[in-house]
């Protein structure tokens, strides 16, 4: 069974820093593609960034230049540096990983609190 796994989320100031991870397991094919979601209170669930196989990525204009997303093939892990949050980047973070064949799977999501 398929397993995402968040770390990282947690409470910072506007201006700080924070590092998400996301180590995908449970299963044998390959992915095709890794990525970060976020969802605010009262509003959509919205792509925050995304990387695909060859390491090309795009993101949400609203987190460009601020955060960078990168990951490790061989350890099936994402990452999500994020830095200069500000307090509109409050959300939950929701970790995805797209398998060939099976589609895209989604975390349990961590939260990321940017107090003013």
């Amino acid at each position: 069974q398929v397993q995402l796994v968040e770390s990282g989320g947690g409470l910072v100031q506007a201006g700080g820093s924070l590092r998400l991870s996301c180590t995908a397991s449970g299963s044998s094919l390959s992915i095709n593609a890794m990525g970060w979601y976020r969802q605010a209170p009262g509003k959509q669930r919205e792509l925050v960034a995304h990387i695909r196989n060859g390491g090309s990525t795009n993101y949400a204009d609203s987190v460009k230049g601020r955060f960078t997303i990168s990951r490790d093939n061989a350890k099936n892990t994402v990452y999500l540096q994020m830095n200069s949050l500000k307090p509109e980047d409050t959300a939950v973070y929701y970790c995805s990983a797209r398998y060939v064949l099976r589609g895209e799977f989604v975390g349990q999501g961590t939260r990321v609190t940017v107090s003013s």
